[in-house]
């Protein structure tokens, strides 16, 4: 009997997420961030979804056991990297194809009942950026490296599970579970340390990989209030949390609503962590709802980049239902 499992990890640029003098093409127009990708993959979503420039890296470990009476007598890799293009609107369309990496695919570590497959899937934009740099040549012409690094463990009884071993810290990445579900996302980017280290032997194809943190992905109806919150022009007062600090305290009086557009904040009740939130997450509903007192303390785990929320840019009804999926 086989048994075939896979993980999908899609990286993507978000909004406001490049800094410095890189982001100004964004700025005019020139350049643009990536729309998010889908809450589900079907099949034929990556190559529609990179045929419409819709992403800069998409990894799709697939792979397969072979079981008879209980025991793992085959196995194989099916999985393939896809690299996006970044098109430029100058007075025409300039379209530059990514630079796509060898596929990495370590020999598979084969157990007593399962089998762990590693993938790492990545490249580089192909336009040229010139920029100094950490370490040597100090300069480079080329663009930084982006990737990540799967893992899939599939056992003799059908079962499965993956894992994000490493990824760039720039752009963002979005993990997918077997049945195409989005499941989880690294919590922080941070486009400056990439755009001067992820470069040479810095990289996976050099001698070295970067730890991913990752959360659980957000609420469905989160994504489709944030997205809705980015798009509309809504004017949102921005603020950086630096790891350890505190965005709101738990008994203290607030009714503000915030977004997180970046980081991870741990949720701690009664001195007690609960849980961990990351990017795209919004929080402070329950405050609003019931009085204005906060039912938690919500301290930053990562540095944290979030923006206020007008009161009147959701309502109550909104905020009641997202109030519910969280209860849930």
């Amino acid at each position: 009997m086989r048994f075939e499992s896979s993980v999908t990890a899609i990286s993507w640029i978000p909004s406001e997420a490049i800094e410095g003098m890189p982001k100004l093409p964004f700025e005019l127009g020139i350049g643009k961030y990536d729309e998010p990708p889908p809450d589900k993959l079907e099949e034929g979503d990556l190559e529609r979804l990179r045929d419409e420039d819709r992403f800069r890296e998409a990894n799709l470990l697939k792979a397969w056991v072979e079981v008879e009476d209980g025991k793992i007598v085959d196995h194989g890799h099916a999985g393939t990297g896809l690299v996006g293009s970044t098109t430029f609107r100058l007075p025409f369309k300039v379209v530059f194809r990514g630079v796509a990496f060898d596929v990495l695919q370590p020999e598979p570590e084969v157990g007593v009942d399962s089998v762990r497959f590693v993938q790492t899937v990545g490249g580089r934009a192909g336009f040229p950026a010139p920029r100094r740099v950490s370490g040597k040549p100090f300069f480079r012409i080329q663009s930084a490296t982006a990737w990540t690094t799967l893992a899939l463990t599939i056992g003799a009884d059908g079962r499965s599970y993956h894992e994000v071993l490493g990824a760039s810290s720039f752009p963002r990445h979005w993990i997918y579970d077997r049945d195409g579900n989005l499941v989880e996302k690294t919590g922080t980017v941070d486009f400056k340390k990439w755009y001067r280290e992820a470069h040479g032997d810095n990289t996976p194809w050099g001698d070295e990989e970067s730890e991913a943190f990752v959360t659980q992905a957000e609420s469905a109806l989160e994504r489709e209030l944030s997205r809705d919150l980015m798009t509309a022009g809504i004017e949102m007062d921005r603020s950086t949390i630096e790891p350890g600090d505190t965005l709101v305290e738990q008994g203290e009086p607030g009714n503000e609503l915030y977004l997180l557009l970046d980081g991870v904040l741990a949720v701690m009740v009664d001195g007690d962590e609960v849980a961990e939130i990351g990017p795209g997450a919004i929080v402070g509903e329950r405050a609003s709802l019931e009085g204005g007192k906060r039912s938690a303390t919500l301290m930053a785990r990562t540095r944290c980049r979030v923006a206020l929320i007008p009161p009147e840019a959701i309502d109550r009804q909104e905020l009641e239902d997202l109030a519910a999926t969280r209860a849930d």
